[in-house]
């Protein structure tokens, strides 16, 4: 039973009861469920306000998401190379001699990889902006 159906079921015992409408003590019965009954009704109305603004608020959050993943791509995967899974990491390189991509995964040395159509032996370890090496290194040595 919800709060406004038992005021409502308060002031219906009350009517039910044939009370002496002159005694204060009655007055005051009224009164007192007339006050509980506008409470039941303003509690109902704050219960479905709070309702309406939960679902409000979870309509901004689905959209703040999409607006995220616009802003900030799915940054979901766990080695930055756009991999869903981090054993399947792999990279691209273009070999600088030949132009042929490169594709090379963590397992590969990176100061030592082949062109498989050249020949060619290309140092690609980090010049301070890759995810190959966990150092900071400024220069393409790591530390």
């Amino acid at each position: 039973m919800t709060v406004t159906e038992r005021a409502a079921y308060l002031k219906g015992l009350a009517d039910g009861m044939k009370l002496d409408e002159n005694k204060d003590e009655v007055k005051l019965i009224r009164e007192l469920i007339g006050i509980v009954t506008d409470l039941a009704n303003d509690l109902t109305d704050v219960a479905d306000s709070v309702h309406e603004l939960g679902d409000y608020v979870e309509e901004i959050d689905d959209d703040l998401s999409e607006v995220e993943d616009v802003v900030f791509g799915d940054e979901d995967d766990g080695c930055g190379c756009g991999c869903e899974d981090d054993e399947d990491c792999e990279y691209e390189l273009e070999c600088p001699k030949c132009g042929e991509t490169i594709l090379f995964g963590e397992e590969d040395d990176p100061s030592d990889i082949v062109c498989p159509k050249c020949g060619e032996h290309i140092d690609c370890r980090c010049d301070g902006d890759c995810d190959l090496c966990d150092s900071d290194c400024e220069d393409g040595s790591e530390e």
